[in-house]
């Protein structure tokens, strides 16, 4: 879900390591909170604020929210989740994470939700409140401004809209006092009043921005546990070996031209005002490379640019999945053909890096307990940014190599390694990515090249 201004193509671009590089998990670091999300489990006011500063802030502007709402294919699909699939909206109690402008909860209100909970944390909530209230939805509605991990369910809705929980998670006596962990457990209980939570929570391959988190939580504080369903439902991210020369070659021209600059700026200031300042050489260089060479690139790829079937590295069921899940992608093996496309030997071909992507399904449950009591939903929706639908604000996620692979005429290479992405130790809501693989390549005469084992870290910015 973040958003980056339609004139702006690219974030920054990637990184190749050596085979001594390391990625970060902060669980091994001695606080275990640091990869959480400090907004709503930290009492420093200074980490809110900058959580604030950094996150959510951008959301309180039209402007972003814009631009989420003018992305066709994002749209059509959560419309068609909630609208081809009334059945499952009549008469519930909606939760939207997240909310935004308001649309999605103004939806499940048309779709005939009985009471509907737009959760915004930031001062789109106002804007949100005249959405509703211009749409004529604002008795069924309720704008909540504030984080989905602090909010509770208003004490007058219980009776004015015959709010119950489950039969065995029904709590009739009073909650103890004296013990705060089951006091906590068995409020908890007592607000599983929703049947459908539904949010665009997604990021830049899929996990960037770490807005899982709260839809989690909100899972586990308010959704009915049996027959509660989540929209999406399901998640999955993709990588696929890419051929994007243009950018790739642009991004490192980039580079040198911007250490090109600093030299020709260490001479002038040698010359015009005595002073040496090559002694800042190595950090800017490292300043430079950290943006251009050792993060991801924001793309949006053509399709004919994906040059084998894409590799499945992370897969989630929203009724299900964990707090820790969400971390991010776990040691994930992948392997590539890719041949030649056979046009000539006039034509060099190349692979520049790889991708990611996402998809989401709006579907019924398939854990065992959903598959038994959960909502169905008769006409599923799938959602892909994958390169093959066209544009979407999410693009693609390009994790360029130092240097292209060419591929001979009429030969192939393969790849084979693993993907691994943990959040970043400075920002939780941020990722690393670590790439290890072994490049093959075999040409027309038979005659094979087997490099050694590459490892790579990119930062997703």
């Amino acid at each position: 879900m973040k958003i980056t201004k339609s004139v702006l193509v690219s974030c920054c671009c990637l990184v190749m390591q050596t085979a001594s590089s390391s990625i970060t998990n902060n669980s091994n670091n001695s606080n275990d909170d640091d990869d959480t999300i400090p907004t709503f489990h930290t009492q420093d006011e200074q980490q809110k604020a900058s959580d604030y500063a950094n996150y959510f802030s951008a959301y309180a502007d039209l402007h972003h929210q814009k631009i989420m709402l003018t992305d066709t294919h994002r749209m059509t699909a959560y419309h068609d989740a909630i609208m081809k699939n009334q059945h499952v909206f009549r008469d519930k109690v909606v939760m939207d994470v997240g909310s935004g402008s308001g649309i999605l909860a103004v939806w499940a209100a048309k779709a005939g939700a009985k009471r509907v909970y737009a959760v915004e944390y930031t001062d789109m909530a106002k804007h949100a409140r005249k959405v509703v209230e211009a749409n004529g939805v604002d008795h069924v509605v309720t704008v909540i401004q504030g984080a989905v991990e602090d909010v509770t369910i208003p004490v007058e809705d219980w009776e004015a809209f015959n709010l119950q929980t489950e039969e065995d998670a029904a709590a009739t006596e009073e909650c103890p006092a004296d013990d705060d962990d089951a006091s906590i457990s068995c409020k908890q209980q007592q607000s599983k009043v929703v049947d459908i939570i539904i949010s665009e929570w997604m990021g830049y391959f899929l996990l960037r921005e770490s807005m899982l988190d709260s839809v989690i939580r909100a899972r586990d504080m308010f959704l009915k546990p049996k027959s509660g369903i989540l929209l999406p439902s399901h998640a999955t991210m993709l990588i696929a070996p890419i051929m994007n020369e243009d950018q790739h070659h642009m991004v490192i021209e980039e580079y040198l031209e911007g250490m090109n600059d600093w030299n020709d700026y260490l001479v002038n200031a040698k010359k015009q005002y005595g002073v040496d300042m090559s002694i800042l050489t190595e950090e800017y260089d490292k300043e430079q490379r950290d943006y251009y060479l050792k993060s991801s690139h924001y793309v949006q790829l053509d399709d004919d640019t994906i040059l084998a079937p894409p590799i499945v590295v992370k897969t989630l069921d929203l009724a299900v999945c964990t707090l820790e899940d969400a971390k991010g992608v776990d040691e994930a093996e992948f392997s590539f053909d890719i041949e030649s496309s056979g046009s000539g030997a006039d034509d060099e071909e190349e692979i520049n890096g790889f991708a990611g992507w996402f998809t989401v399904d709006f579907q019924s449950r398939t854990d065992e307990v959903g598959k038994q009591f959960g909502a169905k939903m008769t006409n599923p929706v799938h959602f892909s940014s994958s390169p093959e639908i066209g544009d979407t604000h999410w693009g693609q996620q390009a994790f360029y190599f130092p240097s292209a692979i060419p591929i001979q005429s009429n030969g192939k290479v393969k790849i084979d390694g693993t993907m691994e992405m943990i959040r970043s130790k400075e920002n939780a809501r941020l990722y690393n990515v670590k790439l290890q693989y072994t490049i093959g390549a075999a040409a027309a005469d038979g005659l094979n090249n087997v490099m050694d084992m590459v490892e790579s870290v990119y930062k997703i910015p």
